[in-house]
This record gives structure tokens, sequence and C-alpha cells, in this order.
């Protein structure tokens, strides 16, 4: 039996390729936003050596799937993605990552099979988490390839950051790799190919996975119960605003009309390095007015029993403490549903100031972006604890939030389960990669997972909820 449902899983695997590989994006689409994207002319030697590294893989795997079952072959097949990684290193480090995406959207990634460790799952904004490991915003900055990503094995995946009106974003060359020290500066600037575009393919997923939600699964199972609002995995939609625009909270309110229905989340992004005057949104007025006018544009629109999504604001990592206290004021006060700690720095910490590329304008991100983040994190948990208790004292009315948390996403550095599981113990509730994820590719996934799960378990915590903020209690 093991034999036949791993065959099959293999012979399902190879037809979705060898199908992608000869005719590319569906031909039957009429819109070119709801097709899968085109690999531009100038990564043919890239996509040359994928289709190679992949054709290789399935010869592979047809050899070693008859003796193994739909487990280990999955885990293999995860394993042997590592292959493929020296070949986008060969690439510019844009070209890599529109490669990636697309191959993500083709189907070109391996499928998780494997069911997450139970001590995984949690309960977010009334949604069920299979996990709390989370891809963020800017790897799928238009929506290209959310199926195959969270069909990876991410708990949730947000998409963006989303302009209002399509723009080219800063000129290239933008993204620039620190390899020994596990990082990369990037100024792309908000590149978009806008909300409309947007809006039309994820309308186009969101239908594709509800269909294939409701074949699959009756109301009654519980498993139909996890995930989103088209089925499993969680998708978070982040928004941005133009350069040119002279009106920013116009630029989220028009985002948060035409996007939140498909979003189980919803993410106000004033922090990016890249575009000019952003990050001054931060300050505490500016902060207030901004999401008292998002908040009431979600709040207007209809929403059926479950409610508008919930609203988060994602934050800088180079803030004063007086910076800090203004937003956690705000996110109390605001009843805000959620804050993301943190996007990159424009700081050059030790050993990447020694570095040439140092000098590149930008966000940093990746490895040493760890401990500011996680300062930050650490200060916000203990912040909002504060500022909730003090105002739900001061007006009886208002019920403190549940042990005077606010959720947090915990952003920046992560590259092993060792590595989330000290985000969750400085105060975040769900965990986001990005530049690992850039460098080790699919397979670093599932290692993050089981390693997280050993660390929950080895400090003797049954749940992430157990271990959330136990180094600031």
């Amino acid at each position: 039996m093991a034999i036949r449902t791993a065959g099959k899983f293999f012979k399902d695997l190879c037809r979705q390729r060898v199908i992608s590989a000869s005719i590319g994006p569906s031909r039957h689409c009429s819109s070119a936003a709801t097709s899968a994207p085109k690999i531009p002319h100038s990564s043919k030697k890239g996509r040359r050596l994928l289709t190679g590294a992949t054709i290789g893989l399935i010869i592979a795997g047809g050899a070693y799937v008859s003796t193994v079952d739909e487990a280990t072959f999955c885990g293999w097949l995860f394993s042997a993605t590592k292959l493929v990684n020296p070949f986008f290193a060969l690439l510019d480090a844009e070209k890599a990552h529109t490669l990636a995406v697309a191959a993500a959207a083709r189907g070109w990634v391996p499928r998780e099979k494997r069911p997450d460790p139970p001590i995984l799952g949690l309960d977010v904004w009334g949604r069920k988490f299979s996990n709390p490991v989370g891809l963020s915003a800017g790897f799928d900055k238009n929506a290209e390839a959310v199926e195959g990503l969270l069909g990876m094995g991410f708990g949730f995946v947000e998409v963006g950051s989303v302009t209002p009106v399509p723009q080219e974003g800063n000129a290239k060359p933008r993204i620039f790799r620190l390899r020994q020290e596990g990082a990369v500066i990037n100024r792309c600037g908000f590149n978009s190919e806008g909300i409309v575009a947007v809006a039309k393919r994820l309308g186009a997923q969101h239908g594709k996975r509800k269909l294939e939600t409701s074949s699959t699964s009756s109301p009654s199972n519980e498993e139909a119960k996890h995930g989103g609002k088209a089925g499993p995995g969680i998708l978070g939609v982040n928004l941005g605003k133009n350069k040119s625009s002279e009106d920013a909270a116009a630029d989220y309110v028009q985002g948060v009309h035409t996007l939140s229905q498909y979003a189980d989340y919803l993410v106000i992004n004033v922090s990016s390095p890249n575009t000019p005057g952003l990050r001054m949104l931060q300050g505490r007025k500016q902060l207030k007015d901004l999401v008292k006018r998002v908040q009431a544009a979600r709040d207007e629109m209809q929403w059926g029993e479950e409610g508008p999504p919930p609203l988060l604001v994602k934050i800088a990592p180079d803030l004063s403490k007086e910076d800090l206290e203004d937003i956690a004021a705000v996110a109390v006060a605001l009843r805000l549903d959620g804050l993301i700690i943190s996007n990159t720095t424009i700081s050059r910490p030790d050993p990447v100031d020694k570095n040439s590329v140092s000098s590149e304008a930008g966000g940093l991100s990746g490895k040493p972006l760890f401990e500011l983040s996680n300062n930050i994190l650490k200060e916000m948990y203990m912040l909002t604890r504060l500022f909730d208790m003090v105002i739900s004292s001061a007006f009886l009315c208002q019920k403190p939030r549940l042990k005077g948390k606010i959720p947090l996403i915990g952003c920046g550095g992560i590259s092993s389960g060792e590595d989330a599981y000290k985000k969750i113990r400085a105060g975040a509730t769900l965990v986001q990669l990005y530049t690992a994820f850039a460098y080790g590719g699919p397979a670093l996934i599932p290692r993050i997972k089981a390693e997280l799960a050993e660390c929950l378990q080895r400090d003797g915590f049954k749940s992430i909820h157990e271990a959330v903020g136990a180094d600031c209690r």
C-alpha cells in the first residue's frame, strides 16, 4: 500500500513538472495577471540549469520511490533541493529571486505531505495555524506563487508590499548578497505590479483553493477548520504606498478596499527604508491618524460571520526607546491586532561593516539583524503588556487582552529552529523567514519546524503559547 501511494505521489509530481516544462503557463487563461509569471529572457541560463536539475531529481527519485513510503520520499525531495542552490548562486541576485518565484508559481518546488508536529499548532486571531513559521513580505511581492509557497509547509505566507499604482521601484542593481555574513542588502523601493493585478491573481487563487478544499474536506472535518478563508495555510497581504503619493493614508485605504477580501490579515508597512519619508509615519501622531483611517475603511466594509481581517503594523528595528513607547501606546489604545518586528535595518552591525558591499544604500536583512530585531521585539512585548494593563485600568469598560499581549510576529535573522525559538521566548507568537530561505531554499522549512518542536519539548513547553515571552517574565 505504501509503495502504491508513493508511486502515485511520484507520478503526479512527474506529470506536473513535465507538463509545466513543455507547455509553460496555462494557454487557456485569458488574463496575464492570473497566469504563472514568465521567466525573463535574461534568465534563460538559469532556466536551463533549473530544468536540468529538476529532471535529474525526477530520474533519481524514480529509482528511489519504489522502496520508500510517501513521507520518506517527501523528506528526500526536500533535502534534494539543496543540490539546486549552487545554480541559483551563479545568477544575479534579483534574477535568482525572479526565477525562484517563477519556480514556486509553476509547481517546480516540493510539496509538504507530512503533518506538522502537533506541538507547533496554535490559534491566533481565531485562525488555526498548523505551525508558526511564515514567509515574510518581499519574497512574493505580486502574489504569483501563493499556492506553491504554502504547499512547501509554511504556516502562513505574506505577499507584498503592494502599492495602489504599479511602480518599477528603484534603479537596478538593487539587491546585494553578503554570503559570508548570511545577509542581503536591498533597496528595491516597493517595486509592485499594483493592486489591480494582485487582486486579479488573488481572486483566481482564492476561488481555486476554496474549490480544492471543499472537494477534499467535509464541513464537519476538524482539518477543514485549519487555515484561512480559502483553505489550509494563512495568507497575509502587506500594503505599501506609492513613492509619488502625497496622501499615504489614501494609498493604504485603497489597498484595504481592494485586497482585504482575500486576506486573512492585513499589514500596514510604514518601515521600509527605501521609500523616502515612509518611516516618518511611525511617529505617534502620524501613526495614530493613519491607523484610525485604515481601521475605519476596513470596518465600513461588509463582512460575514468571521468579521474583518486583523490589521497589523510593520515597524523598523532602528527606533529609539521613545519611538517604541509611542508605537506601543498607539497599538494598545487603538486595539491594533498585531505588530511585525521588524523590517530591515539601515545600520551595518559587525561584521557587516567590514564587507565592501556594506557601503551600498538600502536595508540589511539576515543573520546580522537577529540580535537588533530581538531586542526591539522583547522591548515591544513588555511595553504592550504594560500599556494594556494601564489603559485597561483607566477605562474599566475596556477588557484587557488575553494575558495582556498584542500578538507580535518576530522577523529578522532567523536561520534555524533555535533562532525561531528565541524569537518566541522574546515575545513573538509567530515568526517569519526571508533571507535564510533565499539562501537555504525549501529544505530549510522542515528543518526549522523540526528543530523548533525539539526546543519546545526540551524545555518542557507543551505549546507555542506557553513559550511566548518566556524570557520576559
